[in-house]
C-alpha cells in the first residue's frame, strides 16, 4: 500500500530567497493588525467588560433599531445589540442591576426575555452570562499577563536552549502570530472573551512546537555541515521538516473545521482563532523566524567548534556524521 505524501521527498523550495518579501509582508500585516486594534478596538465579551449578556435567536433577521427601542422601553438601562454567527442571532448586552443579589439578575433576564418574546414570537434564548466589573477587570489583567509571560518564557527558553538569535527570532514570530490574531478579531468584530484568550495561548504553544522542530533540525545540520553556506543550510533544514509541518497543520485544520461547523456559537470564535493561528504560525515558522536567523548574524559554525580537532572538523565538513 502506497503511503500518502503531501510533500514529495525531493522537495527543495528556496524559502530564504524570498525572505525580504516575507519580512516586508510580515511587517505590513503586523502594522495593519495593530492599527485595526487601535482604531476599531476589540469587541470585548462580558468576561472582560462586565455586565449582562443575553443571546437571542429570532425566526428571521430582526431590525436592530426596533429591537433596541423595544428593550429601552423596559427601563433596564443602556442596551447594546450586536449580530453574530448569523443575522438571526443577536447579543443583547445590559448593565447589571444595582442590587448584587443573584435573584435580581435572574429577574432582569426574565423581564427582558418575556418582553422580547411578546414583541417577536418564536424567538429563543440559548444562554446568558453575568460578570461584575471588578471580576472583568481582573480577567483582563490576568489574560494579558498570561499571554505576555508565555511569550517571554518561551523566548528565554529558546535563548538558553540554542543561541540568542533563536530566542529573538522566536519572540518576533510569536508576537507576529498574536498581533495578527488580535487584528483579525478587531476587523471581524467577533466577540473576544476568555475562550479567545485560551485560543491565543494555544496558538502560542502550537507555533513554538512547530518552530522548535525546525530549530532543532537547523542545529543538527550546523554540526553536520559546518562548511555549508547558512542560506543553503536553513533551506535544507526547513525542507527536511516540511512534510511533518504540512501533515500536522492539515490534520489540526480538519479537526478545527469540524468544530467551526458543528461546535455552535460558544466554540465558533475559538475555532476561528485557532484556524487563523495555524496558518499564520506555519507561515511565520517557515518564512520568517528561520530566515531571520541570517539577518541576526547566526554563523554556520556551532558554538563548540573550538573543541573539535582540525581533522575531525574536516571530516564533518565533508559530510560525515560527527
Amino acid at each position: 500500500m502506497k503511503l500518502l505524501k503531501l510533500v514529495p521527498d525531493n522537495t527543495n523550495i528556496g524559502f530564504v530567497r524570498v525572505r525580504h518579501i516575507a519580512f516586508a509582508l510580515t511587517l505590513l500585516l503586523t502594522v495593519l493588525g495593530v492599527a485595526a486594534v487601535g482604531v476599531r478596538g476589540l469587541n470585548m465579551g462580558v468576561d472582560f467588560v462586565g455586565g449582562l449578556m443575553v443571546e437571542a435567536k429570532f425566526p428571521s433577521p430582526p431590525p436592530l433599531d426596533k429591537v433596541r427601542t423595544d428593550i429601552d422601553a423596559m427601563n433596564v438601562g443602556e442596551v447594546s445589540l450586536q449580530q453574530f454567527g448569523d443575522p438571526r442571532t443577536v447579543s443583547i448586552r445590559l448593565p447589571l442591576p444595582e442590587s448584587s443579589d443573584e435573584g435580581a439578575t435572574d429577574k432582569l433576564v426574565r423581564q427582558v426575555q418575556s418582553g422580547v418574546e411578546a414583541k417577536y414570537p418564536g424567538v429563543t434564548f440559548s444562554r446568558y452570562d453575568a460578570v461584575s466589573g471588578k471580576v472583568s477587570g481582573e480577567l483582563i489583567q490576568n489574560g494579558i499577563l498570561a499571554v505576555l509571560l508565555a511569550i517571554v518564557g518561551i523566548a528565554i527558553f529558546s535563548w538558553f536552549r540554542y543561541e540568542w538569535q533563536f530566542g529573538v527570532s522566536t519572540f518576533v514570530a510569536i508576537m507576529h502570530d498574536v498581533l495578527m490574531t488580535l487584528g483579525f478579531f478587531a476587523v471581524t468584530r467577533m466577540e473576544f472573551d476568555l475562550n479567545i484568550v485560551a485560543a491565543v495561548l494555544t496558538i502560542v504553544g502550537y507555533s513554538i512546537n512547530d518552530k522548535m522542530v525546525i530549530d532543532d533540525r537547523i542545529r543538527e545540520n550546523m554540526r553536520k555541515y559546518r562548511k555549508m553556506d547558512m542560506k543553503a543550510l536553513i533551506d535544507l533544514s526547513v525542507n527536511e521538516t516540511l512534510p511533518r509541518t504540512v501533515m500536522t497543520s492539515v490534520t489540526v485544520m480538519l479537526a478545527l473545521g469540524a468544530l467551526l461547523l458543528f461546535g455552535g456559537h460558544v466554540l465558533r470564535g475559538f475555532s476561528a482563532a485557532m484556524m487563523l493561528g495555524i496558518v499564520i504560525g506555519t507561515y511565520s515558522s517557515v518564512y520568517v523566524s528561520s530566515s531571520l536567523l541570517i539577518t541576526l548574524g547566526l554563523k554556520p559554525e556551532p558554538a563548540d567548534r573550538k573543541s573539535a580537532t582540525p581533522a575531525k572538523a574536516e571530516r564533518v565538513g565533508d559530510g560525515a556524521r560527527p
